[in-house]
This record gives structure tokens, C-alpha cells and sequence, in this order.
């Protein structure tokens, strides 16, 4: 919890968090808490509830309602309800955002990105984009090394130029964070160095990371803590050390897992052999 000395409230706060969906409980109970600034993985198999979360998150989902009134979940400490408010605040970069962009063929990258400006997919009517709109799209493009795709069809894109537009957009409002989620699934090698390199510049110059994903290779450096989630529970959370564990994460995936490193010093999994 937050002191008088620390007033800044947490990015993340989930209190007794449930989501039942087709009458099965997916999440059950997460408790979690994510100070502003400290950047964060949520790391676990398929089928764990990261998806869930991400959804609960994008208000895709609603939690159970708690008897006295208590928010299951709260964002810089307020409530999941003004959704303008949220997106200044925390950019959310998803698959969902990229089919539906893929779903109109003739939409330009920079209209695009400022679209998301307006919480729209769509291009907007040019008369709601002003001179400063259009330059924080090219400062949201130049961040992820993505101005020279401005003038293309975000369908024509490759699978990593099409991630660095989909973080452009999420940057457009400048938010204090960001909630990324499985960001260099379908990438190539090459692909995935590059944007992670990205990721790492925004991570250092001062916009917090909140990873979902269950790819151990995208734990940037700059991610410190690791929260483990696995059948729709918190199995653990604590320092990126103390979780990177054989024991931890043979744990979280349920299969006997052995921990190495790749030739950037990311974390690798591998299934150990059968004895």
C-alpha cells in the first residue's frame, strides 16, 4: 500500500480480482499490485489467464462486483470507467487492435496512428486533426523507427513493422505506461531484436512497461519484477532474479523446464530431457 511519503498511487491495483466466463472461473481472486515506474512481466503458459487479464484490463471483461463496494481493479488508482482517461494514461498494445486494423485495407499508417488519438480505428475527419496531433503521430513513429512507413497501408505491413505501429499508436498520447501484450509473437529473429531494442529505449527514457506474455525471451533487461501466473492464479511474484528460477518457472509451466540464456543475455526455456 501507499505511505504519506509515497502519494503517487500504483499503475496496477487488482484486490480480490474473479472473472467467471461460460460459468467457469478463468481468474480467481488476483491480488497484485503495480507501482508507477517499475517495469513489470506477467509471465505464464497458454491457457494461464493472461489473455484474461489483458481483456479485464481493456475493459473487453468486467470482474465480479464485490459486496461493499470495493473496485477489483484500479488504474493509477481510479476505477476501470472513463476509458479516454485511461488511454492518456496507459497505452495498450494487443492482437485485437491489430485485426481490426488489418480489417480496412486502405487505412494509411499515420491515420492510423492518429486515430488512436480518438480511441478510433478508422481514420477520423481531417477536421479533427489538428497541426500538434499530427506531430505527436510522427513523434510516435520516429520512436519506433517507423516514420518511413507513414505513407503505406497498414495491410501491406510486415509482422514487425506492423507491431513497431501498433506501439506508435499506443504512444500517440505520450501515457505514463505501457501494457504490452505477447508484443514480437509471429516476428522473425531479426524482427523480434529489433523491436525489444525499441522497447528498451522507451523503457530507459521513462515509460513504464508492463509485459504480458509467455515468450521468457522478451524479459528486457530493464524488467525487473516477474509475476507468474498460471490456472488463473498468482503463483508467485518478487525480484527477476529470485523468480527466473528453474524451480519457478518448471512450476509455472508445469513441465520440467531448464533455464539458459540467448546471445543477447535474454532468458531461454527448454524442456529438460526425460531421464
Amino acid at each position: 500500500m501507499n505511505t504519506p511519503d509515497d502519494p503517487t498511487p500504483p499503475l496496477l491495483e487488482l484486490h480480490d480480482a474473479t472473472v467467471v466466463r461460460d460459468g467457469r472461473t478463468v481468474l480467481h481472486g488476483l491480488r497484485l499490485q503495480i507501482p508507477a515506474g517499475r517495469h513489470t512481466a506477467i509471465l505464464g503458459a497458454n491457457g494461464c489467464g493472461k489473455s484474461t487479464l489483458v481483456q479485464l484490463l481493456t475493459r473487453e471483461l468486467h470482474p465480479l462486483a464485490h459486496a461493499d463496494g470495493t473496485p477489483p481493479v484500479r488504474v493509477f488508482g481510479a476505477r476501470l470507467g472513463d476509458v479516454t482517461q485511461l488511454r492518456a494514461r496507459l497505452g495498450i498494445v494487443t492482437g485485437r487492435i491489430h485485426q481490426d486494423l488489418l480489417s480496412l485495407p486502405s487505412l494509411r499508417v499515420e491515420d492510423a496512428v492518429v486515430a488512436a488519438a480518438h480511441g478510433s480505428i478508422a481514420s477520423v475527419a481531417p477536421a479533427r486533426v489538428d497541426a500538434a496531433l499530427r506531430s505527436a503521430a510522427r513523434d510516435a513513429l520516429t520512436a519506433m523507427a517507423a516514420t518511413h512507413l507513414a505513407g503505406r497501408r497498414y495491410a501491406t505491413l510486415s509482422a514487425g513493422e506492423a507491431r513497431r505501429v501498433l506501439i506508435a499508436r499506443a504512444l500517440v498520447h505520450r501515457p505514463e505506461a505501457l501494457l504490452l501484450d505477447e508484443p514480437s509473437t509471429g516476428l522473425d529473429v531479426v524482427a523480434r531484436v529489433q523491436l525489444l531494442d525499441r522497447l528498451r529505449t522507451l523503457a530507459r527514457s521513462g515509460t513504464t512497461l508492463v509485459l504480458v506474455t509467455h515468450h521468457a525471451e522478451e524479459l528486457l533487461p530493464e524488467i525487473g519484477h516477474v509475476v507468474l501466473l498460471r490456472d488463473g492464479r498468482i503463483l508467485a511474484e518478487g525480484p527477476r532474479e529470485a523468480m527466473l528460477t528453474e524451480a519457478w518457472l518448471s512450476q509455472t509451466f508445469g513441465a520440467s523446464l531448464r533455464l539458459g540464456c540467448d546471445a543477447t543475455g535474454a532468458p531461454t526455456l527448454q524442456v529438460a530431457p526425460n531421464r
